[in-house]
């Protein structure tokens, strides 16, 4: 897989202290994206499943899919997601797709399989609102996986964050 970047201890990417992995690849490329260096998709360096889960277990904080976007390595994402899983660990992932487009398309529906939290939908700068808890822009939604079904995406209650304070 293409990592950018593992930044563990982070508080921004989600509740609690998490270990956000940053890939490589984004053809959204939204206009005032925060981190426009991750659009290229050989940008960064090739981690193994292993090196990364090593990352992970080192940290041992919840875990945070970024980039870029990861959903443009979802083939490889699913299997890595899966493992984070069954170790114990909790999982969001950020995407440029909406839920609606990530349901449609087999390989990367099947990384929500270990996900938590969805963060949904392309950064667009005009609704950008420094007041949103863990998105950037009004339009992206935090969608709760186990409670959604196909065409009924339910936004996360924020439970989890208000019992780790």
């Amino acid at each position: 897989m293409r990592v950018i970047d593992i930044v563990p201890g982070t508080t921004v990417d989600g509740p609690g202290l998490r270990t956000s992995i940053y890939f490589a690849g984004c053809t959204h490329r939204c206009p005032g994206c925060h981190n426009p260096e991750s659009w290229a998709a050989d940008a960064g360096r090739e981690m193994s499943l292993d090196e990364i889960l090593y990352e992970v277990e080192e940290n041992g904080f919840d875990v945070t899919f970024s980039g870029g976007d990861p959903m443009f390595q979802a083939s490889e994402l699913s299997v890595l997601a899966r493992r984070i899983k069954e170790s114990g660990k909790a999982i969001w992932c950020y995407t440029g797709f909406t839920y609606e487009a990530v349901m449609a398309d087999a390989q990367m529906r099947d990384v929500l399989d270990a996900v938590e939290v969805l963060v949904d939908g392309p950064f667009i700068e005009s609704l950008k609102d420094p007041d949103l808890l863990f998105r950037g822009s009004s339009n992206q939604r935090l969608i709760d996986v186990a409670a959604s079904e196909p065409g009924n995406p339910v936004e996360w209650n924020g439970t989890a964050f208000t019992e780790v304070l």
